[in-house]
């Protein structure tokens, strides 16, 4: 095993968990939005009564309209990979962001101005 690696089951300091649950994703969906070239981003704070989470929690998704399975996963490839590199630096805890892949745009925008939009919108929200 890698010394850098943390052990099975514990996630790196820094690092965020993947939203999966629908309600969290209809959650954000209803709160606030910075649209972005190549994505839209979703954030919203979560409620003191929700249960005691303080990571960042980071969901992704793309729709149809983006191609088909191929084009889906690799757009979130690439969403995933910028949020890894931007979220545990811009991101804030206790917060739920969602990442959503434009048609053509996701697969084809550069992915350092990828970053640098996740970045800027980031900054925007927590202004």
């Amino acid at each position: 095993m890698v010394p850098d690696t943390p052990p099975p089951g514990e996630s790196p300091p820094g690092a965020f968990s993947v939203l999966r649950q629908r309600a969290d994703f209809l959650a954000a969906a209803r709160a606030q939005r910075v649209p972005m070239p190549a994505f839209l981003l979703q954030a919203r704070l979560r409620d003191p009564s929700e249960p005691a989470e303080t990571a960042v929690r980071v969901g992704f998704t793309c729709s149809k309209k983006v191609g088909n399975a191929v084009a889906r996963n690799r757009a979130k490839r690439r969403l995933r990979e910028i949020a890894r590199a931007v979220v545990p630096v811009d991101g804030q805890p206790g917060w739920d962001y969602v990442l959503i892949g434009r048609a053509d745009a996701t697969a084809t925008h550069g992915f350092d101005a990828m970053k640098t939009d996740l970045a800027r919108a980031l900054r925007k929200l927590h202004k």
